[in-house]
């Protein structure tokens, strides 16, 4: 893929914004969509991502849909503008992967594969979060558009939507059992809304309490 002048310095303005360990919870980025506060059970149809993800809702996953881009076409542009930004950032870092995009429902994905790369993932994914941010920061500012990339590295997403889907049925059984409410650790909004996800699909409701960073689950007897 080839490496032109604005995918080696994209990164170096991006740096500017804040500590890229931090992860960056969208109050103060316009861009973003905006988080939703309903409980599950009266939430409105949210993004995957998960928006990655990315927020509370089931069905949802990271916000509202993004207006405009829609087509393949426009989201495998998309695919390919991340896909050139993170290159240009790992090249920056001296890091080693490989790039793999794709399109999956009405979201475009990207992910960082064939390398150990914990440096971009964080302890909690807090690294990765950040990552998606900046790199939707530079879809949009070359498109105009909100857009709902999601970014993977080493298949981090995948194994954590099998941990907090389990994660939610156990909360959900125990909810039933003891008919008492349950509140889990604070989460991001990739992570709130599998566990939302899995607590309907058990037959509950949840919903979200407090600000962010230390925003949370809260799963909810049956009436």
């Amino acid at each position: 893929m080839s490496q032109g002048e604005s995918a080696v310095t994209e990164p170096q303005v991006s740096a500017d914004q804040g500590d890229p360990a931090e992860p960056l919870d969208g109050r103060d980025e316009p861009d973003r969509p905006d988080e939703r506060d309903e409980p599950v059970a009266a939430a409105e149809a949210d993004a995957d991502e998960v928006s990655d993800g990315e927020d509370d809702g089931p069905g949802s996953d990271d916000g509202t849909a993004a207006p405009g881009l829609t087509d393949v076409a426009d989201l495998e542009l998309e695919g390919e503008i991340a896909a050139d930004y993170i290159e240009g950032l790992l090249d920056v870092a001296d890091l080693d992967g490989d790039i793999d995009m794709d399109v999956e429902g009405d979201r475009a994905m990207v992910s960082v594969v064939g390398a150990t790369l914990d440096e971009l993932v964080g302890s909690r994914g807090e690294v990765l979060e950040a990552l998606q941010e900046l790199t939707r920061l530079a879809v949009h500012r070359h498109t105009g558009m909100r857009t709902r990339i999601m970014i993977d590295v080493g298949g981090y997403r995948m194994r954590r939507r099998t941990e907090l889907a389990e994660t939610g049925r156990d909360a959900a059984d125990e909810v039933k059992r003891t008919g008492v409410p349950k509140k889990l650790w604070a989460m991001n909004p990739f992570e709130r809304k599998i566990v939302h996800d899995a607590v309907a699909a058990a037959g509950l409701r949840s919903e979200s309490e407090g600000e962010e960073p230390d925003r949370r689950v809260v799963v909810l007897p049956g009436s």
